[in-house]
């Protein structure tokens, strides 16, 4: 089965091999890891080095002066939901924080 020119099938495929290394921007520097919170780059040989997309999915890290990201692809965050029910799951906005809150999920799409 192929995915064609249907990048995201192909990206949302990754997803669901890697949903546990999946990372979110942070609001100070790099990523921060979903699973433990650890702090990590994109690795400076990347494509996506210097693109910042707000999630990614990495295949390896790398430790160096940083703990770098190789193999990095941008994701759409309700792909986990998707991918990794028994993991991910949409919150229910009227049982999380304020803080939470303004850390508001938007699509990918929108900003790429």
């Amino acid at each position: 089965v192929s995915c064609g020119k249907n990048y995201a099938r192909a990206r949302k495929a990754v997803t669901a091999v890697f949903f546990s290394h999946a990372t979110r921007t942070d609001q100070q520097e790099g990523y921060k890891t979903l699973q433990d919170n650890h702090q990590v780059y994109i690795h400076p040989s990347s494509s996506l080095f210097n693109r910042n997309p707000e999630w990614v999915i990495y295949n390896e890290l790398v430790l160096t002066s940083k703990e770098y990201m190789r193999e990095v692809c941008a994701i759409d965050p309700r792909w986990l939901v998707d991918v990794a029910p028994k993991y991910c799951k949409f919150a229910d906005p009227t049982k999380i924080s304020k803080r939470k809150k303004q850390e508001k999920l938007e699509p990918l799409h929108n900003k790429y």
